[in-house]
């Protein structure tokens, strides 16, 4: 696969299976200038924004004028991975089911083959539009077959973690993920799911079932969410309680306005208690900065100076 080089890091092209019929692309990361095996991190791409995009909006040099627009609204104008990997860490990021290369060809209006980073504004507009028509059939679909979106992208996500086993590159015993908004939701799931994962830091996706209801549900916590047959024996913040001892870092922006006030607020208790429980406080961290739903400059320090003391210090 490709490669390109810097004065900070290597970054690859890369796919690898996560079922025998699906073939994952995605980048990985060789940090310089730290000895390596380094430690690593798990960089989820976000659910909004250019759905024709994945990995790319947080990698590397923008390929399209939508993803210098959307980086300047969630990151601050900075590609999380590249920045992680700026500072030490071997990095993987892939594209999420329906999105970038993985968003459907051939079906309802969409040809067979096309590059997003051809396209002029209004031909991307309109091929998002009918990708995203098509997000909710594919939700329906995994259903009717027995599985689920979110079960679909855990399975992806945990197969990140195999394949930073498989390189020399990495140190598994240090290992996190962190992701903004759909990204963080991944990451919730990895935190509840994924023992090989030490840290995480989930950012704009934490609230609380009963305050999300009444608030704002089609918006932020769609049916691609859903676990039936889960969510009436748990809620949202127990999928960070479920995963002490590990490191847990939640960010809720308290102008975040996809989120309630009371929910956010309410779910950093119940976590905070049954890290307590467990006789690990330290271990997590409730961040409420007067941001919107982004992954700032400032939060990005802030989850940065986490994983360091989590990750780099022992």
């Amino acid at each position: 696969m490709s490669k390109i080089e810097t004065d900070d890091f290597i970054r690859e092209k890369i796919e690898f299976n996560t079922t025998p019929w699906f073939r994952v692309p995605g980048y990985f990361y060789t940090p310089k200038k730290v000895p390596l095996p380094a430690p690593a991190l798990i960089v989820m791409h976000e659910w909004g924004g250019p759905i024709l995009f994945g990995a790319d909006r947080v990698c590397g040099e923008p390929v399209h004028q939508a993803i210098v627009k959307h980086r300047a609204e969630c990151s601050g104008g900075r590609p999380l991975a590249d920045w992680y990997a700026s500072h030490g860490y071997a990095v993987i990021v892939i594209d999420a089911f329906h999105f970038g290369q993985r968003t459907p060809r051939n079906i309802d209006g969409l040809p067979p083959s096309f590059d997003p980073a051809t396209f002029d504004d209004a031909r991307l507009m309109e091929y998002d539009s009918l990708t995203r028509d098509l997000l909710y059939l594919g939700v329906k679909e995994l259903n009717w077959a027995g599985t689920t979106w979110a079960g679909l992208n855990f399975g992806d996500d945990s197969r990140c973690v195999d394949y930073l086993l498989s390189r020399k590159e990495v140190d598994g015993n240090r290992i996190g993920c962190t992701g903004l908004s759909g990204g963080g939701w991944r990451t919730d799931m990895i935190a509840a799911l994924e023992p090989r994962v030490k840290a995480t830091v989930t950012v704009g996706w934490m609230t609380t079932g009963d305050t999300q209801q009444a608030y704002n549900l089609s918006g932020a916590v769609g049916t691609f969410c859903l676990l039936p047959g889960v969510w009436n024996r748990m809620d949202i913040p127990d999928m960070i309680s479920m995963g002490a001892p590990k490191a847990a870092m939640v960010v809720s922006g308290t102008k975040d306005i996809l989120f309630p006030p009371r929910g956010q607020s309410e779910a950093a208790r119940q976590i905070a208690e049954a890290y307590s429980w467990a006789g690990i406080p330290d271990k997590f961290r409730s961040y409420t900065p007067a941001k919107e739903h982004c992954y700032d400059e400032e939060i990005q320090e802030e989850a940065l100076s986490w994983f360091n003391k989590h990750l780099k210090s022992s």
